[in-house]
Formats: C-alpha cells, structure tokens, sequence
C-alpha cells in the first residue's frame, strides 16, 4: 500500500506554525513527510529498525554508513491511524506522531525506550538542519534525558568512566580517542549513529544530542533487548569479527623499536632459550627504504625470507608495520599523486602530515592514501602483497597512524573519494583495514591486523584495535578498563593495550616495575596479550630512534619471574581465549565483558567500572593502585563464585575482599567453571 495519509492532529497554539505531515507506508518502510522533510523507519534486523530523515527531497541511498548492504531479513507491521503511526518490528515499535516525532517503544508492554524531544516548543523541533552549502547540512538530532540512565559504548576513550551519561565527546578520531558511535543504555536500547561525519554527541541531563558538523542526512539504527541482544544484533548488521587465527591468542613481543633483523631475531632466539611462550613479535616502523614503498630496507634487513624461516620454526609469527602515508621521496609518490590516490585538499598542496624519513636532514611532507577511495585500496594491497606476502609470505600486519594523523587536524579542508572530510572523515580507519582485509581473503589468507584507531564495522574486516600511544603509570592503567570495556560494547571484541603503557617508563625503577607487573597480569587477561613501549632510556623521533629494553627479562629477576608466571597463564588459557574468541566471531559477543553483559539484572552491577568478565566464566579484579596487597571487587548476583588462586567460595550479590600480592591478580570463576589458572 503507497497511499499517503493525511495526518489531523491534535495541535498545541504554543507553536507557531505546526507541521502535520503526511503517512504513507511503502515497499515495507513507514514514510512520513512535512515541511519539505522526509522520515523514513524501515525493519532493519529483528528487533530493530533504521531511521534516515532528511530536509530537501527523499532520503538518499548509497551514502557511507557502518551498516552491511542488505540487512537481516525481517518484516515489520505497519499501522496507519488518524494523527499517529505506528511500526512494530518484534520486541521495538515506533510510534509516529503527525508532526513526525518519534517514540521507541518495548513491544510487550509499551514501556518507552527513548523518544525525540523538541529542542523549544516555538522552534526548532528534534530534527535541525543547518545549511552549509552544496546540499549539506549541520545536523542535529535530539532525544530525550531519563533519570538514572546510565550510558555505554562510543568506542575508545581515555576519559576513564565506563558510564559516559554527562558527558560531551568529538565524534573525530585521534591517537588514543576511537570514535565508534554505538551508544547502549540501561534502559535497554542500543544505537548506532550511522554517519561517519566529524561531530559530537552530547550525553547531559536535559537531553542527548547527536551533531554532525556536515553531512546530507540523520541516518541511525536502534534495537531493543538487553546489552547482550544489543551487541548480536548490531554485530548482525555492521558484521562479525573473523575467527581469530590461533596465533594471535597467545603472546606478542614489541618495543619501539628492533632496529634490524639481528637485533629482532635475538630477541626471539632468547625467548625460546628460556623455553618462554612466544607467538608473535612485531617489526616497527622505520624498516622501510622510505615512508610509503613498503619493503625492507636492505641495509638493515638483508635476508627477511631467512628470518621469516627461523620465526616460523620457532613457532613466532612476524607482525609488520604498514603506514598508510607516503613521503615524496617514496617511489610510488609520483604514481600515486597522478592517480588521484591520495586524500584529496579543498586548499593548499596534497600533503597532511610533516613526517621524518631517510636520507633527508629534515622532515617531509607526506600525504595519506585514500583508503574509501578502491583504486587506492587496490594499488596499495599491491604493494604490500609484492614486497612482505608473496616473497616471505608475511601476512599480520600492524596498521600504525590509521586515524589518520593528520598534523594539523583539518578535516574541513580535506576531500575523500567516499565525499567532504567533514562528512565522511571518520570512515578512515575502518576502510585502512578493509585495504587488507580483502587483499589476505584474496589469496585465502586469515585476518588480523593491528589498529591505532576504528569505526563502527571495524571488526568485521578483522582488525584488533589497541589503546594507543599512552601514559605509563597506574592512573593510566586504571583508565584503560573503562576504554576496553566500551570498546567492547562498540561491537569490537579484539583489543589490546601497550602493556606497561607506551611513553617511557624505566625498566630499572622499583616503582615502574610494579607497574609492569599489574598491567602485565592485566594484559594476560585481555583479548590480546602484547608488549610493547617507547622505554627509556628513549631518542629523538627519527629513523634512527630506538627505546630502552622492553623484554620479559628487562625487568630484573623478581619482576621478570613474576612475569614469566603470566606468559604460562596465557599459554594455558589459550583454548579458552579460542572458545569465547568463537563466541564473538558466532554470536558477536565481546571477550572483556562488563558485568551487567552476563547480569543485566543485577543492578549493582551496572555501576562497577574495575573488573570485568573474561568470557562468560572468568571474572578479573585488576589491581590498579601502587603497594596494593588486597582487593575488593563485587561479585555479581545469581552466580556463586571461586577464588581461582585459593579455592575459596562466595555467593554472588556481595563485595569480597581477598589478598593480593605482587604476583597475584584476583581472578573468580563462575558457577563450578574449571580453567588451568593454577599451574
């Protein structure tokens, strides 16, 4: 049925000139119009819908966006009334009202879910678009404030609050500040703001706003059902993580920086001359002739088809770093400056970032491929394949300064294939990833690649995000919780920090090494378990740059034994890691799991923001604070708990207290689970 229908109101006098629309429903979508704008409500999955509202003509199709082409089949029942529709996709309906507000709805028992509000009874209504030239708008759209609301997700963040009600975040990616736009609430919903523009979301008190500093229309996903539900059906409509390849469950080595191939390969022979667990150890940037050739430069690396053999009979794989920006010295600049394959400016030269290189004095001007751009994708893939897969069949690779860095940060100025930077600057990282992930499925390869920064859909190219360059002390530690906890909730299961931090730390200071030791115990019990750091003694940012030690045995003999603990405790739990890594790939569930993902009715669970859920049967309490020999950590409702060090049993619904020593981390198993955490 396409017959509209006129909507007659019920009108407030306190507007000035009230919009009632008109109904229409149309190919399964419930369509209202008014005042030149046009809503669209369409099933978007089981229990959820997508909503595109735009000002000027009909919404437009094929604009960037996090969500797969075709969503998961699901029909939804229209009903058309007088003044008022309605949608009813199973557990979420829409109600529509004639001046075209929205209100999400519990199906079962109309309970409200979140609802448009009017940012002034006069003008403007939920829905306010700026003009800004060429068909583009300021967009902004408004929701209702809910007492006790409390709010999860958004991506990566050093903020340090796992729930972000009252705050204002940039919708823009920076090093260590992911912007991935999914927001799950306590009341039960969970949206995507499915619009890669430069913006903001506001969390306050009087109302939630989502702004988009430029783009061409409101485009945004909401499902009903627990965070549980909430995370499988977006992971249903944005994709699922890839099964993590069983390497990558284990332990990964990295420093800033193995400067050559005999200095990396030491290190790895050391390893296993100390019969330690190694899976990976990673080769950081510099190795390059120039910035953007990507190869090994042969001074320095001379026989990498001789180093790939010795990892590989070692049981290591060797991790590359792949920038995505290319010096004017590099031999593909020329080339790829011709093509159009790099990011595009409104003014000024191709270039965005100053950058070192080899053989030069001074810095460059480098400029970053266009990764929405597929030519681009296409002939960087090709590169790579040539120079690291198909002659030392290297296929894990590090995807470092993916934002990407731009120096300075004008998005404003910049012009992508997919459209203007203000519009679609976010989508960088997680088109970066999508450069490698169909080039490895291409041959049959697995995926995983290492990123500095995300956005929604990430995951389903494969890429593991890790927490950026960061600080090294247990301030910075204690934040991280909170970062890979919402991470998780943003629909990206792998995930890692710097362990130790990443901007200094010495490996000879008492005080770093208690450091070291709570963030290393951290780290074992993170999706991924890596190394990694810029120590001191450190040098200037430039080719020849190298940091301090930055190995298991750096650490002296007390530490570094307490730290040898952990690696074994990774190894044995690695048939673990793989089961709940499945979960992820199969139902997308995350791997770090706040407490009210597995107890969503315990409501002291929704606020501990220093221990998580490993899985569904582990539950770590991270020691975060200096000289602590004790920890007190809540234990969920529902659920009887073992201390996994000591055998001891508690009831859930309770905070216990247990020891800590240096070389424990407080770890509960759930309901009689039995995991090999003892040796």
């Amino acid at each position: 049925m396409n017959q509209p229908v006129v909507a007659r109101p019920k009108v407030s006098l306190a507007q000035s000139s009230p919009t009632t629309g008109t109904f229409r429903e149309r190919d399964g979508a419930l369509e209202w119009s008014g005042r030149q704008e046009t809503v669209r409500i369409e099933p978007w999955g089981p229990d959820a819908v997508r909503v595109r509202a735009r000002l000027g003509g009909p919404v437009l199709e094929g604009l960037p966006g996090a969500l797969l082409d075709a969503p998961p089949a699901r029909d939804g029942v229209v009903e058309l009334g007088d003044g008022e529709a309605r949608m009813t996709v199973g557990a979420l309906t829409v109600e529509v009202t004639a001046e075209g507000l929205l209100r999400f709805l519990r199906t079962d028992d109309h309970t409200e879910l979140l609802a448009e509000e009017r940012a002034h009874f006069w003008w403007p209504g939920p829905r306010l678009y700026t003009a800004v030239g060429n068909g583009h708008h300021r967009l902004e759209q408004r929701f209702a404030a809910y007492e006790g609301e409390k709010l999860y997700g958004l991506g990566q963040h050093q903020h340090g609050r796992l729930d972000q009600k009252g705050l204002v975040l940039d919708l823009v990616q920076r090093n260590a500040e992911v912007s991935v736009p999914v927001l799950v609430s306590s009341r039960g919903y969970t949206l995507l703001w499915n619009n890669p523009a430069i913006g903001r979301v506001e969390l306050a008190g009087n109302g939630t706003r989502w702004v988009a500093d430029s783009a061409r229309q409101i485009d945004y996903w909401i499902t009903a059902g627990t965070p549980a539900d909430g995370q499988r059906a977006y992971t249903a409509v944005t994709g699922r993580s890839p099964m993590l390849p069983e390497w990558a469950a284990g332990f990964w080595q990295c420093k800033l920086r193995y400067r050559t191939q005999d200095e990396l390969l030491a290190v790895a022979r050391e390893y296993k001359r100390r019969g330690l667990p190694l899976s990976a150890i990673v080769c950081d940037f510099f190795h390059w002739t120039h910035l953007g050739e990507w190869r090994f430069d042969p001074k320095e690396w001379p026989d990498p088809a001789a180093m790939v053999r010795e990892l590989e009979d070692m049981g290591v794989k060797l991790v590359v770093s792949v920038w995505p920006s290319v010096s004017p010295l590099s031999e593909n600049h020329a080339v790829m400056e011709q093509r159009g394959w790099f990011i595009g400016t409104q003014y000024g030269p191709v270039a965005h970032a100053d950058w070192p290189d080899k053989e030069v004095a001074s810095t460059v001007q480098v400029a970053f491929y266009d990764a929405t751009n597929p030519e681009a994708r296409d002939f960087v893939w090709s590169r790579v394949r040539d120079n690291y897969l198909i002659p030392y069949g290297i296929t894990a690779f590090w995807l470092d300064a993916c934002e990407p860095e731009l120096k300075p940060g004008f998005q404003e100025n910049l012009r992508y294939w997919a459209g203007p930077g203000l519009e679609v600057g976010n989508l960088y990282p997680a088109e970066n990833a999508r450069t490698f992930h169909e080039g490895l499925r291409a041959g049959g390869e697995e995926v995983i690649t290492l990123n500095r920064s995300a956005w929604a859909g990430s995951q389903r190219y494969g890429a593991a995000l890790w927490s950026g360059d960061i600080g090294t002390d247990f301030a910075t530690l204690r934040r991280q919780l909170a970062a890979g906890l919402n991470t998780a909730l943003s629909g990206i299961p792998w995930w890692n920090t710097d362990i130790g931090g990443f901007h200094g730390g010495d490996p000879d200071d008492p005080a770093y090494r208690e450091v070291m030791i709570r963030w290393f115990q951290f780290g074992a019990l993170s999706p991924l378990m890596r190394l990694h750091g810029f120590r001191d003694p450190g040098m200037p940012l430039g080719p020849e740059m190298t940091g301090g030690p930055n190995e298991v045995w750096s650490y002296g003999e007390e530490a570094g034994a307490i730290l040898e603990r952990y690696l074994r405790l990774r190894e044995r739990l690695k048939p673990y890691v793989l089961t709940v890594m499945r979960e992820a790939h199969e139902e997308g569930l995350p791997v770090l799991r706040p407490l009210f993902l597995e107890f969503p009715d315990d409501q002291a669970a929704w606020s501990v923001d220093d221990a998580y859920l490993f899985g569904r049967d582990l539950l770590v309490a991270p020691v975060l604070t200096a000289g602590a020999t004790a920890r007190t950590t809540y234990l969920p409702a529902d659920a009887r708990w073992t201390d996994a060090w000591t055998g001891a049993t508690y009831e859930g619904g309770t905070a216990v207290t247990v020891e800590a020593p240096l070389d424990r981390i407080p770890l509960f198993l759930r309901d009689g689970a039995e995991l090999p955490v003892t040796e």
